[in-house]
């Protein structure tokens, strides 16, 4: 069933995870789906594959995103769901933590988020939908995620605050906050593999139904806030996707 036929759908870093999966829901339900990512070769390779438009953006460089805003109301016109998705997680205590990885992490997860949604304002239609990437550890305490928890504390708080500024033109602002996912991330984290099996076991052994989530999960959800004929009455609402953990 084509839900979203003659719907624009904009998703930040669509080249990978659950951008990707997102994209593939979207585009399986009708929609005209444009990815961001700034890996040019991945982008590209998702695009084809996915058989939707991509364009080489870096969230947290506000001239790339006037740029992708101008080619999209060039191309496209208006926008029906806005899925700000791209984000960037390093794992350290505080005591290790860097300068460099607190600016990336704040840089494209709250501050990239924050004027994504500000400079596609104008070209969003009345009664859009704007879907926030948060996490599942903006419910947790942690350790060694301190920047990357506040950065998408910062983003879950932002959404509830765009919320009410935006009903008077009926655009619905939620989060979707995933726990562990499998996605292309985990591979970026830093770790060799023996510790990154570990730290997934630790993980596991904390979820009440015992698994890790995959993309396709949170793609769902997306696509069901998205909605109009079944979520008109959601928004300002944060949607756990973790099976149970921040229970």
């Amino acid at each position: 069933m084509e839900k979203f036929e003659n719907k624009v759908v904009v998703i930040t870093g669509g080249n990978s995870g659950i951008g990707y999966a997102t994209a593939k829901e979207f585009k399986s339900q009708g929609a005209t789906v444009i990815i961001t990512g700034k890996r040019e070769e991945a982008l590209e390779k998702a695009s084809k594959e996915l058989g939707v438009q991509g364009i080489l953006t870096d969230q947290s460089n506000l001239q790339h995103i006037d740029k992708l805003v101008t080619d999209i109301n060039d191309s496209f016109g208006k926008v029906d769901v806005l899925f700000i998705n791209a984000g960037v997680a390093f794992f350290a205590p505080i005591e290790f933590t860097s300068e460099e990885q607190f600016d990336t992490m704040v840089n494209v997860n709250f501050k990239g988020s924050f004027f994504t949604l500000q400079k596609f304002l104008p070209i969003l239609n009345d009664g859009a939908s704007v879907v926030f990437l948060a996490s599942g550890n903006t419910a947790l305490a942690m350790e060694s995620s301190s920047v990357y928890s506040a950065s998408k504390s910062a983003v879950s708080h932002l959404a509830k605050i765009a919320a009410k500024e935006l009903s008077p033109r009926k655009i619905r602002v939620n989060t979707v906050n995933p726990g562990p996912t499998e996605t292309e991330m985990q591979s970026k984290f830093g770790m060799d593999e023996a510790t990154l099996s570990g730290m997934k076991a630790q993980i596991i052994s904390q979820v009440p139904l015992r698994k890790m989530g995959v993309p396709e999960d949170v793609a769902k959800m997306v696509a069901y806030l998205s909605d109009n004929t079944v979520s008109s009455f959601i928004t300002g609402g944060a949607f756990f996707i973790d099976g149970g953990m921040a229970l």
